[in-house]
C-alpha cells in the first residue's frame, strides 16, 4: 500500500487545519451560538462523539441526548458535559444505531424530556481491519460494517427527520450531520467495507438534501480528520504516523455547520481540515460548479 499522506485526496486547496482554530472555536467565536438547541449524538461514548458533545455545551446547547453501546462511556461523557456547562442539560440511553426499536426509543425519549431534536449528528460507525481483498473477506464482519455505517444511519435518519422538519420551520435548526471519510473518496486495497460504506454516506446525504431541502432540513456529510481513535486503528500501521488530527477539529466544524454559517453548502461532502473562512470564500464557485457532491466524470 502507498502512504496515506501520498494518495490524492480530492481535497479543496485550502488550508489545512489539524486542531481546532479561532473561527471554529466553541468559547469563543462559537460561544452562544446553540443557546436553546437539543442535539441528538449517536456514538457519543468515546473519541469524536464526546468531543461533538462536550463542544455544543461549550457553545450553550439547552441539552444534548447522547446515545451509544457502552454505558460506562456515556456516563463518563454525561460528566463531561455537566463539567464544561452546567445550564446544558444531558441525558442517555444504552442504544445500537442497527436496532431501529432502540433508535426510536432513545428519539422518543429525547423529545419527551427536552422537547424535541434541533441538531441530529449520526457519529456511531466502524470499520473492518484492511487486510483482506473482498474474494477473501469474512461474509459477517464485511456487512457488519455496511449495517453500522449504513444501515445505522439510515435508522437515525428515519426517526430523527420528523422533529428536525419541525425544528427546522420553528426558525431553530434541522440540522443533520453524518459522519463520513476522507475514505469514501479512496479505493484502497482491504477497505472496501469501510471505504464503499462511507462513499453511500455521502450519497445518503444528497438525497436527504434532495427531499427534505424545501422543508428546511440542512444535512452534511463530513470527513472529521484523520484522528487515531479506535476505529481509525483498523488502519495498516503505516498509516498511522498521518493520523495527527484532534477531535475536537471536527468537533468544532460541526458546532460551525450548525450554527447557520454553512447552510449554503447543505448536501454536500465537506472536510473539518479545511479552513472555514477560505471555504466560505469559494461558496460561488462551489454552488455554481456543483463541487463536492459524487458524480461521474464525463470529460477531461
Amino acid at each position: 500500500m502507498s502512504n496515506y499522506s501520498s494518495i490524492p485526496t480530492q481535497f479543496l486547496e485550502l488550508t489545512a487545519h489539524h486542531s481546532s482554530y479561532v473561527a471554529i472555536d466553541t468559547k469563543t467565536t462559537l460561544k452562544g451560538s446553540a443557546l436553546g438547541k437539543v442535539v441528538f449524538i449517536s456514538g457519543a461514548s468515546q473519541g469524536i462523539g464526546q468531543a461533538t458533545a462536550i463542544a455544543f455545551a461549550q457553545a450553550g446547547a439547552k441539552a444534548i441526548y447522547i446515545t451509544a453501546r457502552s454505558e460506562k462511556g456515556l456516563q463518563e461523557t454525561k460528566v463531561k458535559i455537566e463539567n464544561e456547562n452546567q445550564d446544558t442539560q444531558c441525558a442517555y440511553k444504552i442504544a445500537d444505531v442497527t436496532d431501529a426499536e432502540q433508535v426510536k426509543t432513545a428519539v422518543e425519549d429525547c423529545v419527551a424530556k427536552f422537547g424535541g431534536i434541533d441538531i441530529a449528528d449520526v457519529n456511531a460507525g466502524t470499520s473492518g481491519i484492511w487486510d483482506k481483498k473482498i474474494g477473501d473477506s469474512d461474509i459477517e464482519s464485511w456487512w457488519q460494517t455496511w449495517k453500522i455505517n449504513v444501515k445505522g444511519a439510515y435508522i437515525m435518519v428515519r426517526f430523527v427527520i420528523p422533529h428536525l422538519i419541525k425544528s427546522a420551520k420553528e426558525n431553530k435548526g434541522g440540522y443533520l450531520i453524518f459522519l463520513s471519510s476522507i475514505g469514501a473518496q479512496l479505493v484502497m486495497p482491504g477497505a472496501s467495507d469501510y471505504q464503499i460504506s462511507k462513499h453511500a454516506i455521502n450519497r445518503l446525504c444528497e438525497f436527504v438534501n434532495a427531499e427534505y431541502t424545501e422543508e428546511g432540513v440542512k444535512c452534511f456529510a463530513i470527513h472529521p480528520g484523520g484522528v487515531l481513535t479506535k476505529l481509525a486503528a483498523n488502519m495498516p500501521e503505516e498509516f498511522h504516523s498521518s493520523l495527527i488530527d484532534t477531535p475536537e477539529l471536527a468537533a468544532g466544524f460541526i458546532v460551525w455547520l450548525c450554527s447557520g454559517r454553512g447552510d449554503w453548502a447543505k448536501g454536500r461532502y465537506l472536510s473539518s481540515n479545511w479552513d472555514v473562512d477560505e471555504l466560505v470564500q469559494m461558496k460561488d464557485k462551489i454552488i455554481g460548479e456543483d463541487l463536492l457532491v459524487n458524480r461521474l466524470r464525463t470529460s477531461a
